[in-house]
C-alpha cells in the first residue's frame, strides 16, 4: 500500500521544489539592497579666466585697401571686426591652386592693383580652421594654409562674383576661391563705401617693384595705459592662479607635490609632470614628458588642437592672438594684444602663451599668469605716434640698417613692469620685424632693441 502513495509524493515534492527555485529566482532579480547614501565630491572648477572663439584668436592684425586715389587702411580692432562680420555671410567656392610658385614679387604686384583689399595674419593660417569663420562650400577643405587674404572687387559690377585670393607668402602659394554676396550694393556700402573712410596709408617703397609695405600716412593715435598687476580673475574664486593652473594642468591635484626651489621659484610635480612658477615675473612652465611626440603634426588640427585645449581651463586670461604655429616641432604661439595691437617685452615670454602638443596631449605649456586689471585712469594719456611714412625714412637713413630686408612695420606695444608697485606701463611704440625678430624703433635709435619673437 505504501508503494501505492510514493510517485504522487515524488511529484509533490518536485512541483514544491520547482515553486521554490522560481521563488527565489524573483526574490534575487527584484532584490534592492539598502545601501547608505554617498556623498558626491564636489567638482573642482578649473575656470581659469575666459574661452575664445575660434575668429577671436585668429585674427588679422591689419586690412589695407586699394582704391583708384590711393591706400586706406585700420588696425583698430572695431573697425576689422566689422568687416570680418560682413565677410561671414559670403559663400566661398571654388578653391583651387592657382599658383605653386607664387613669389614675392608676384606679391607685390598682386597688392598694387586697385579695387582689392587685403586681410594681414601674423601666422599661417590652416584654411580648413578657419572653415569656422568664413563659409567655404567645399566637400574637402585642402589642408593649405595663408598669410595674407586679397579680395577683388568690381567698381561698378552687381551680382558679380568676387576674387579671393589665399596666399601663403612663406611658402610661396596662391591659392583662388569665388565669393558671392546676396546683395553686391549692400556689400559696396557696408564695406567698400565704408573703408574710404579709414586711415591714408601708404606704400613705403613703390619703386621696388619686389616688395610692399603699406603702413599709416599719418600720425597714429594711440593710448599710453597703466595697469595694475592681479593674479586673479575678480569674478572667480580667490584661489591662486598657479594653484589653479595645478587643477587644471595635473591629472589628480591632489597627488602634487609642492615644493619651494629659492625665493622666486616654485616647484609643483606628481609622478608624471611638472610645472615650474616664477612667482617674481608671473610665468609658469609646465611639461608632461610621457606626451612628447616627433610626428609632424597636421597644421588644422595642431592649432585647433592647442586652442582646445587653452579653452578647457579657460586660459585666456587676456586677450592672445594665434601669431606663430611649426607644424614639424608641434609649436604654436599666441601673442598678448591690447587696444587691437601686439604688446611686446624684453622679458622673453612675458607676453606670451606658448604650447608643444604631444602624442594626444599636451607635452609643453609656457606662459604667464598674470592679468591685467584696471587701467589707470589717472595715469591713461592719449599719445600720437609718428606717421609710418616718417618712421620708414628714419629707417632708410640709418647706416646699420639694410631698409631691404625690413619685412614689415606696425605700431604696437612696449611693455615695462614695475615690480614694487605690481604696475604694467603699455609704453606705444612702432616695430619693424627683420630677420623673424621684432625690433623696437624710437627717434633716437642709432641701432634697435630685440625682443625676440619668431
Amino acid at each position: 500500500m505504501g508503494l501505492k502513495y510514493i510517485e504522487p509524493i515524488k511529484s509533490v515534492i518536485l512541483l514544491l521544489l520547482v515553486v521554490l527555485s522560481v521563488t527565489f529566482t524573483f526574490s534575487i532579480w527584484t532584490y534592492t539592497p539598502r545601501l547608505k547614501s554617498i556623498e558626491e565630491l564636489p567638482t573642482i572648477d578649473i575656470s581659469i579666466a575666459d574661452r575664445m572663439e575660434i575668429d577671436k584668436v585668429i585674427k588679422p592684425y591689419k586690412i589695407v585697401f586699394n582704391f583708384d586715389d590711393g591706400l586706406k587702411g585700420t588696425s583698430q580692432a572695431e573697425e576689422i571686426d566689422s568687416v570680418m562680420e560682413e565677410m561671414k555671410k559670403w559663400r566661398i567656392s571654388d578653391l583651387t591652386l592657382a599658383d605653386g610658385n607664387f613669389g614675392m614679387d608676384k606679391w607685390a604686384t598682386l597688392m598694387r592693383k586697385h579695387h582689392h583689399f587685403s586681410l594681414h595674419f601674423q601666422g599661417l593660417v590652416p584654411i580648413p580652421l578657419y572653415d569656422k569663420v568664413l563659409n567655404i562650400e567645399e566637400e574637402i577643405v585642402p589642408e593649405a594654409s595663408f598669410d595674407r587674404l586679397v579680395v577683388d572687387w568690381k567698381p561698378e559690377a552687381e551680382g558679380v562674383d568676387l576674387n579671393l585670393f589665399f596666399v601663403n607668402s612663406k611658402d610661396g602659394l596662391l591659392y583662388r576661391a569665388k565669393g558671392k554676396v546676396d546683395d553686391y550694393r549692400t556689400f559696396q556700402q557696408s564695406v567698400v563705401a565704408w573703408a574710404a573712410e579709414f586711415e591714408e596709408y601708404t606704400d613705403v617703397n613703390p619703386e621696388n617693384p619686389a616688395t610692399f609695405i603699406a603702413v599709416p600716412a599719418v600720425p597714429v593715435e594711440t593710448v599710453r595705459t597703466k595697469y595694475f598687476q592681479e593674479e586673479i580673475s575678480p569674478n572667480r574664486n580667490r584661489d591662486s592662479l598657479p594653484n589653479r593652473f595645478r587643477d587644471a594642468l595635473f591629472t589628480d591635484p591632489n597627488a602634487v607635490r609642492r615644493s619651494q626651489v629659492d625665493s622666486v621659484t616654485e616647484e609643483f610635480a606628481d609622478d608624471h609632470a611638472q610645472m615650474k612658477v616664477d612667482t617674481e615675473k608671473k610665468m609658469l612652465s609646465f611639461v608632461l614628458p610621457a606626451a612628447q611626440s616627433t610626428e609632424r603634426a597636421i597644421p588644422s588640427e595642431l592649432l585647433e588642437k592647442t586652442i582646445d585645449f587653452i579653452n578647457e581651463h579657460s586660459g585666456w586670461t587676456s586677450e592672445y592672438r594665434y601669431i606663430f604655429m611649426n607644424p614639424d616641432s608641434r609649436f604654436v604661439k599666441f601673442q598678448l594684444y591690447i587696444h587691437g595691437l601686439p604688446v611686446y617685452s624684453e622679458t622673453p615670454g612675458s607676453t606670451e602663451i606658448m604650447g608643444i602638443w604631444g602624442d594626444n596631449r599636451i607635452f609643453r605649456y609656457d606662459r604667464p599668469y598674470y592679468t591685467l586689471d584696471l587701467p589707470l585712469t589717472s595715469e591713461t594719456e592719449t599719445i600720437f605716434l609718428p606717421s609710418g611714412r616718417d618712421v620708414v625714412e628714419t629707417l632708410k637713413q640709418l647706416s646699420d640698417e639694410d631698409f631691404s630686408q625690413i619685412e614689415e612695420i606696425i605700431p604696437g606695444y612696449y611693455m615695462e613692469r614695475d615690480i614694487d608697485r605690481r604696475l604694467f606701463t603699455m609704453e606705444p611704440s612702432w616695430f619693424y620685424l627683420k630677420s623673424g625678430t621684432w625690433i623696437r624703433f624710437s627717434d633716437e635709435m642709432t641701432g634697435g632693441e630685440d625682443y625676440g619673437l619668431e
